[in-house]
């Protein structure tokens, strides 16, 4: 097996993760001023340093509940950049010491594929909400389409339509190697940006070499740093161990088999430790590895680090030739088209439920749906951890 292919599947492949990372990313710089050039610049690095090393398709994601907090609550850079370092740190010292293996050994399986399941189910709300305009996003910004000037076609939000067509598309083309789904429709929806767009910020639109400040806020103030612990890393790290570390080390393991000998828990949390401070120097976002992503990459025809580099260089390219105006690239593409990823990437996660068959366990899973539907993964995660070891016993029945 090759380790690095460039065709149109990888290319197809390294677009499938669009439509988490996108979103989050937008909203950060939009409503908490992070820096676009620094931001795009930190993902793209992890994309190509993640290829290199580990040799397989490795996803590049924000952290979700950092991430919606931050955006929903409108806080602060220098809080945000607080927790990115010290869920940096904190990733290092149990990747390093092997914390995170005694964790990970103990995981039962039926609380892997509850991580899974909930965080394809998600995935899938997310992107539906895309569709229909209902997204926190799109409601800040009182539009269904918020850069098309289009909004609806009768009754129908133009959302929807072209979510359906590019629905239509991607069911009839995502086994195609010939014409990859995920690369036509996201050049189907960067030609709708380039016909019906509002052209934001095209104008000032200037090509040059662009070179990104170190530390470009100031350094965060003890005050930032204790907000940041109880508001934005407590919560987030139940879901990056149950996510972005275990249920991801997993899924590697069963898309790319001895390929994935590098994807551990250790190196997973190494790895992210690595780039949340990479991200810290940089004014980036908070950025972690998924299982979500995963999927979505591997969904879309991503089956070799190659993906990691095409996607990676794309981010960076942009970055540096347009610097804080990459943004008037991003708006070109619609936000349903980032549904689209999301409903498929989603499903694709949720399926690996198929080889859970006992009885106990499906009640793990679906005890984890329902408590991360109703409040969060991470709590869900915790919860299920605990029905999960109290279940072992022979006294409990469900």
């Amino acid at each position: 097996m090759r380790k690095f292919l460039f065709n149109r599947m990888e290319c197809a492949g390294s677009l499938g993760d669009l439509g988490t990372l996108l979103p989050i990313a937008m909203g950060m710089i939009l409503i908490n001023g992070l820096n676009p050039l620094g931001l795009f610049l930190a993902i793209g690095l992890f994309y190509i340093v993640s290829g290199l090393y580990f040799k397989v398709t490795v996803p590049i994601q924000p952290m979700k509940v950092i991430g919606a907090y931050a955006i929903a609550t409108g806080m602060g850079a220098s809080q945000i950049f607080a927790s990115g370092l010290l869920i940096g740190i904190f990733l290092f010292v149990i990747g390093a010491t092997g914390a995170i293996t005694i964790i990970g050994k103990h995981t039962p399986k039926s609380v892997i594929r509850g991580v899974q399941l909930s965080t394809g189910t998600l995935l899938m709300v997310q992107g539906v909400k895309f569709m229909l305009g209902s997204s926190k996003y799109q409601l800040l910004r009182q539009a269904v389409e918020p850069y098309l000037q289009i909004q609806h076609l009768g009754p129908i939000p133009i959302g929807l339509v072209i979510g359906a067509a590019a629905g239509i598309v991607t069911l009839l083309l995502i086994e195609n190697r010939k014409f990859p789904a995920g690369l036509l429709v996201v050049c189907g929806g960067l030609a709708v940006g380039c016909l019906m767009g509002t052209y934001e910020g095209l104008s000032g639109l200037r090509l040059g070499i662009h070179v990104p400040k170190i530390l470009p806020f100031d350094f965060p103030s003890v005050p930032d740093f204790t907000a940041a612990i109880f508001i934005l890393v407590l919560p987030q790290i139940p879901m990056t161990l149950g996510n972005a570390v275990i249920a991801y080390s997993d899924l590697s393991k069963d898309y790319f088999g001895d390929a994935s000998e590098k994807v551990t828990y250790r190196s997973a949390c190494i790895s992210m430790a690595f780039a949340n401070f990479i991200s810290f120097l940089l004014g980036g976002m908070p950025l972690c590895h998924g299982a979500g992503g995963l999927a979505a990459h591997y969904r879309f025809g991503a089956r070799t680090a190659g993906s990691n580099l095409i996607i990676g260089s794309v981010f960076m390219l942009l970055a540096v030739l347009f610097g804080s105006h990459i943004l008037s690239i991003v708006y070109l593409l619609p936000m349903s088209i980032l549904g689209v990823l999301l409903l498929f990437a989603g499903s694709q996660l949720a399926l690996t439920l198929l080889d859970i068959k006992e009885r106990k366990d499906l009640f793990v899973v679906m005890i984890m749906l329902g408590i991360t539907l109703a409040l969060n993964l991470a709590v869900g995660f915790i919860v299920g951890f605990g029905i999960a070891y109290l279940l072992k016993s022979s006294r409990t029945a469900v």
